[in-house]
C-alpha cells in the first residue's frame, strides 16, 4: 500500500489498473462515455457538480489548469502570472492565436468580461470577488487583476474546472448561458436531454505547447467525437463495463472490481486515495442552523458502519478524521479529538434535548446515481432515528439534488463527495456562497488568515486552525477516505488517471 500510495500521489491522487499509454493513436474514432447521469447544466460557472466539470472541460478552458503534480500551469495564459511584491497585483499574459468555436479570436476583452461574469455567477467566483479590487485589459494580450489584500489561492481558483473561471466571448456572457462557445479541443454538436451530449473535434483548436502533463500541456484531438451518455443506475453501469458497451464507464460500485477485472472487454480503473464522502449541513438555515443540533448529528453517526456499507472492504476505504490523508502536506489532526466516529445515539439524544429539538423532520438529500451515497444515507438514517430524530430521507436523481441544494429552505443535509484537492481553498464548502451557507466570525478569521498568507510553511500551520474551526462548528462532516472505481475498454488508449476523467489525448486502438 505504501508504494501504491506514493505512486498515486505522483499521478495526482490517481492510480489506474492496467492502463496502456502506447500512443499509436489514429484519428477517426468515437469515444462513448457512460456518466452517472444528466448534468444540470453545461455552464461550469453555474455549478460545482463534478459531472458538469467532466463534460464541460472539453468545451471550455480556463487561464490555468493543473499538471500531474497538481501544480498550476498555463492553459489560455501564456505563462504563470507576474505577481507584485505586495501580492496585490497579478499580470497575466495571454496566448496568441487562440480562437473560440465561433471562429473569433480570444483577447483580453473576453477574459475581463468572463472573469466579471465568474465573480457574479460562480460560487468560487463570488468567494474570490471580495478580494478583487478590479480587472482590466492592459492591451489585447495582457490582463491585470488588482486585489484588496493578498490572496494565495487565486491562481488555483483560476485553474479549477469546478465552478470554473472559463473564458467566453465578450459578447456571449448571458446568464443563464445560451451560447456554449469555448476555446476547447471539442465543441458542442448536440445535446438530447437524458440521452447524450455529443461533442465534435474543433478544427480551429490551438493547443498549448509542450508535452501532455496532467490537465496541462498539449491537448491532442485523436477522437472525432466524444459522446457522454447518462446511465443513472449503478448496476447498469457495471453491466455496461463488463460487456464493454461503453469505452469508459464512470463511478461504479467498488464491489464490482473483480467482475470488471475478469472481463474480456474491459479493465478496472482504480483511483486511490481518491477523496472523501461528506455530509454537508445547512448551517445557515432551518433547524441545522442550531450548532448543538449539528453536533448531535455528528455524535450519532458511525463513520465505520457507513464506510463499510458503502465500500465493503478496507481495500477500498479508510477511517480518517483529518480532512487530508498522510500523502498531503495539509495533513493535520488538529481539532479532530472526540469528534469523529463517535457512534453514540444515546449521547446524541441528550444533545438533541439540550438543543430544544421538537421532532421536526430532518431532511436528508441523497442520490442512487452514486450508490455509495445512498448506502451511507441508509445507515445514517438508522443511527439518527436511534438518537431521536425524525428522518425524512429524500432519494432523488443527482440533477435534482444539485437544484434543491441551491434552495436553503428545501434541505437540512445533503450527501456528496470530493476528491482530495491540491489547495484547501478549492473545497466548495469553504465558501460562504456554497450550499450550506457557513458564514461565522470564527470561520472568517481562520479562513481569511489562511487565504491571505503566501508563505507555504505558514499556510500549513494556518490550515490546522481552519480544520479546528470546522470541527468546532460542524458545517460539514467528513465520513472517511475512499478509492474510486471506474472502467475502460481494453481498446481505449491514452486516458490518463484523473479524478475528472478527460478524453483529449485518447483514442480507440484500431
Amino acid at each position: 500500500m505504501k508504494s501504491s500510495a506514493r505512486i498515486a500521489l505522483l499521478l495526482g491522487t490517481a492510480l489506474v489498473a492496467s492502463t496502456s499509454f502506447a500512443f499509436a493513436q489514429e484519428k477517426g474514432s468515437v469515444i462513448n462515455v457512460a456518466t452517472v447521469g444528466e448534468p444540470p447544466t453545461l455552464d461550469p460557472m453555474a455549478s460545482t457538480a463534478d459531472l458538469v466539470g467532466i463534460v464541460s472541460q472539453h468545451i471550455f478552458e480556463t487561464l490555468y489548469t493543473f499538471d500531474k503534480d497538481w501544480k498550476p500551469t498555463p492553459l489560455l495564459a501564456a505563462a504563470m502570472p507576474e505577481i507584485s511584491a505586495d501580492g496585490k497585483t497579478y499580470t497575466i499574459k495571454l496566448r496568441s492565436g487562440v480562437k473560440f468555436h465561433d471562429g473569433t479570436d480570444m483577447d483580453a476583452t473576453d477574459v475581463v468580461a468572463s472573469l466579471e461574469r465568474w465573480m457574479k455567477t460562480a460560487s468560487r467566483g463570488k468567494q474570490t470577488a471580495t478580494t478583487i479590487a478590479g480587472i482590466e485589459a492592459i492591451d489585447a494580450t495582457m490582463v491585470k487583476i488588482s486585489l484588496n489584500t493578498p490572496y494565495a489561492p487565486l491562481v488555483s481558483l483560476l485553474a479549477f474546472n469546478n465552478s470554473a473561471a472559463i473564458v467566453l466571448p465578450s459578447e456571449k456572457q448571458a446568464e443563464p448561458m445560451v451560447d456554449f462557445v469555448g476555446t476547447g479541443p471539442y465543441k458542442l454538436k448536440e445535446r438530447k436531454a437524458d440521452q447524450y451530449i455529443q461533442l465534435e473535434r474543433y478544427a480551429g483548436y490551438v493547443s498549448p505547447e509542450g508535452e501532455s502533463n496532467g490537465y496541462g500541456g498539449a491537448r491532442h484531438q485523436y477522437a472525432d467525437e466524444i459522446r457522454f451518455v447518462p446511465v443513472p443506475d449503478p448496476n447498469t453501469r457495471v453491466e455496461a463495463a463488463v460487456s464493454g458497451q461503453y469505452d469508459y464507464v464512470d463511478s461504479i460500485p467498488v464491489e464490482s472490481f473483480e467482475r470488471v477485472k475478469g472481463s474480456s472487454a474491459s479493465e478496472p480503473v482504480m483511483l486511490q486515495p481518491f477523496g472523501w464522502p461528506v455530509f454537508v449541513l445547512n448551517s445557515g438555515n432551518g433547524m441545522t442552523k442550531n450548532l448543538e443540533l449539528r453536533k448531535a448529528i455528528r455524535t450519532a453517526l458511525s463513520m465505520e458502519d457507513m464506510m463499510a456499507a458503502a465500500f465493503g472492504s478496507t481495500d477500498f476505504y479508510a477511517l480518517d478524521a483529518a480532512l487530508y490523508p498522510a500523502q498531503y502536506v495539509w495533513r493535520t489532526e488538529a481539532g479532530t479529538e472526540g469528534g469523529y466516529n463517535v457512534a453514540d445515539p444515546e449521547k446524541a439524544g441528550e444533545l438533541l434535548k439540550a438543543a430544544g429539538y421538537k421532532g421536526e423532520p430532518l431532511r436528508i438529500l441523497t442520490s442512487r446515481q452514486y450508490e455509495f451515497h445512498y448506502k451511507m444515507a441508509q445507515v445514517a438514517a438508522e443511527y439518527l432515528k436511534l438518537a431521536g430524530f425524525t428522518v425524512d430521507l429524500q432519494v432523488v436523481d443527482w440533477a435534482t439534488l444539485t437544484q434543491r441544494r441551491a434552495d436553503p429552505t428545501l434541505w437540512d443535509i445533503y450527501i456528496t463527495h470530493s476528491p482530495f484537492l491540491p489547495e484547501p481553498a478549492l473545497i466548495g464548502m469553504m465558501s460562504t456562497k456554497a450550499p450550506g451557507n457557513w458564514d461565522t466570525p470564527a470561520r472568517a478569521k481562520a479562513v481569511d488568515a489562511f487565504n491571505a498568507e503566501s508563505d507555504a510553511g505558514k499556510r500549513v500551520t494556518l490550515w490546522a486552525d481552519v480544520q479546528k474551526v470546522i470541527y468546532e462548528e460542524v458545517p460539514f462532516i467528513k465520513i472517511g477516505d475512499f478509492n474510486a472505481l471506474s472502467a475502460k475498454t481494453k481498446t481505449l488508449d491514452g486516458v490518463s488517471p484523473a479524478p475528472w476523467p478527460y478524453f483529449w489525448n485518447a483514442s480507440i486502438k484500431k
